[in-house]
């Protein structure tokens, strides 16, 4: 460990590291008394529809017996390509009591990206939506000779048939014909878990803490997407080190999250949720915050979980504002960057000091900082290093550790740790160093307290005349300009000076300049910038459009601006 963690002094009182014996288990095991203490409590809810933990504990069960008679063994990759709805929770819990691995797939992927993906993991099984299998998969199932079982779900699966059929004439609920794929079974979801034909009783599989339970497909720092191992051991660590600082118990906690489960952010708090035999309010599609919003009014969630997006997001909806959230103890923001005056004006409508900021990755299952839960937190902070954690800030140039104070690339060393990337062994050597530090591809400055902000990501920076341009300080001042909605600073190479690069702002504008000259408004927020910033980090063209594009867990996809912007 570091010479001296001296972030501890702002730890909440009582807080120490845990004993690593607590997380020398699986997850299968360390959920056992949840589904003894609680089997009559509803484990979700989806449209009003419930399901208890004895309930799903059954249909895991099934599910992973049908997994076990196709012939899938201990360390065999299931792909779930499903949006927050039952059967998700189900194959996830199946595919893990059967010992294989759950690899999220995202259904907005395209065919070849999807094909990728599970040509790349070697998927012997595959959770997918009807309409996914009739219009994409279908294209691809050639290419994959190592799937050898497919399940088909639909999004109203769990409805009554009545909403089912309205919703499918209404084109609400997408479908598609599922058909025969020579040399693979394939099933319907409903077949495994409403009938007798497979066992409703736990199989009988040994799982360790070194058995991988994840593989997640993540850009990582660098490149293409690469699938992150992560074993039983790192996700029940990342479990009880964030419960713990917390202070989260059993049975008393009723959560609704926007994230995606294929997300690690998304499967983190789903597996927190059953770990404590909390209630979940599922969240298929989190652009619909008239359905978010009539879920929060009617189950009083003690947690929110949402990438900070969708939080901006809600607070355009009036329905939002109106809700009581007397009974609402925090919402927890992780995955992008959170505008302070955004902070603010959010913590006005649900409560002081009920946001929480966290970071994290999917190589680190994913929490590594978070701010104080009880103690002081600070608005822009990612927080503290967590339990058992411990972090450095290096130059990425040299490698060597900064001054405190000064910005740094992100290093964290703990038990959440990944195993390494799937297949790619120069690519982990590359991300982890010969002492054990991940290194994140994150740059952050840290106070003299311990709190960490996050400056940028060593791919965002941009490099002006040598001088390094911060694109999250840069944004962070610029959001308060009046017209200024969201933005995005991407860095564009200057054809007048090689090795330097031109700072571009893309932005939104608020609603009350929706409709007055884009121009102007471009040349005021200029104006702005120069008042408020250093010569170098001004940006030399802003450009306003009705919507920025987001990836599919709604964080700014600075990858495609960069992309459209270099092109143009």
């Amino acid at each position: 460990m570091k010479k001296e963690q001296f972030w501890r002094k702002s730890y909440d009182a009582g807080l120490e590291d845990i004993d690593p014996k607590r997380w020398e288990t699986s997850y299968v095991d360390v959920i056992k008394p949840a589904f003894q203490k609680f089997p009559d409590k509803t484990a979700f809810s989806y449209f009003g529809i419930e399901v208890t933990f004895a309930q799903l504990d059954i249909y895991a069960n099934k599910f992973s017996n049908m997994l076990i008679q196709n012939g899938l063994k201990k360390g065999d990759v299931v792909g779930i390509n499903l949006p927050n709805i039952p059967e998700y929770v189900i194959a996830w819990l199946g595919t893990l009591k059967a010992g294989c691995v759950v690899s999220g797939v995202s259904p907005l992927l395209s065919p070849e990206e999807m094909q990728y993906q599970l040509s790349d993991s070697k998927a012997k099984g595959l959770v997918t939506l009807d309409a996914i299998f009739a219009g994409r998969l279908v294209k691809i199932e050639s290419n994959l000779p190592d799937l050898k079982v497919v399940v088909a779900a639909s999004v109203g699966g769990f409805l009554p048939a009545i909403k089912r059929i309205l919703g499918q004439m209404l084109k609400k609920i997408p479908k598609g014909d599922v058909t025969p794929l020579k040399g693979k079974q394939v099933y319907m979801f409903k077949d495994i878990i409403k009938t007798e034909t497979f066992s409703a009783k736990s199989p009988d599989i040994k799982i360790t803490p070194d058995d991988i339970a994840y593989l997640q497909y993540t850009g990582g720092t660098t490149g293409a997407p690469k699938g992150a191992m992560l074993n039983h051991r790192n996700a029940v660590s990342d479990l009880i080190i964030v419960q713990t600082w917390l202070g989260w118990e059993p049975g008393k906690g009723l959560a609704l999250s926007g994230f995606p489960f294929f997300h690690i952010a998304g499967l983190f708090f789903n597996a927190n949720c059953i770990f404590l035999g909390w209630t979940q309010v599922l969240v298929p599609n989190p652009r619909d915050t008239d359905y978010i919003c009539a879920q929060i009014e009617k189950y009083k969630p003690t947690t929110l979980v949402n990438v900070p997006s969708l939080f901006q997001i809600l607070m355009g909806n009036p329905k939002f504002k109106s809700i009581d959230y007397s009974g609402l103890e925090r919402c927890i923001c992780a995955a992008a960057p959170f505008p302070e005056e955004s902070q603010k004006e959010f913590e006005a409508i649900v409560g002081q000091g009920k946001l929480l900021e966290v970071y994290g990755m999917t190589e680190t299952s994913p929490l590594t900082t978070m701010n104080p839960s009880k103690g002081k937190k600070k608005l822009g902070s990612i927080g503290l290093p967590l339990l058992n954690t411990d972090i450095k800030l290096v130059d990425p140039a040299t490698g060597k550790e900064v001054e405190l104070g000064q910005p740094g690339e992100i290093c964290v060393k703990g038990p959440q740790i990944m195993v390494g990337y799937y297949n790619k062994p120069e690519e982990t050597k590359k991300t982890i160093d010969a002492d054990g530090y991940l290194h994140t591809g994150d740059v952050a400055v840290q106070d003299e307290n311990g709190y960490l902000s996050i400056v940028d990501r060593t791919k965002d920076m941009i490099i002006v005349g040598g001088f390094k341009v911060f694109s999250k300080k840069v944004e962070e001042v610029l959001t308060a300009h009046p017209a200024v909605e969201m933005i995005a600073m991407v860095g564009l190479p200057n054809p007048e000076r090689p090795g330097s690069e031109i700072v571009k702002a893309f932005v939104t504008p608020t609603k009350e300049y929706e409709d007055k000259n884009y121009k102007e408004i471009e040349e005021d927020i200029i104006k702005f910038a120069k008042e408020k910033l250093a010569p170098y980090e001004v940006p030399k063209i802003v450009e306003i459009r009705k919507e920025l594009p987001l990836t599919t867990i709604g964080k700014l996809d600075k990858k495609l601006l960069r992309a459209e912007a270099r092109k143009k």
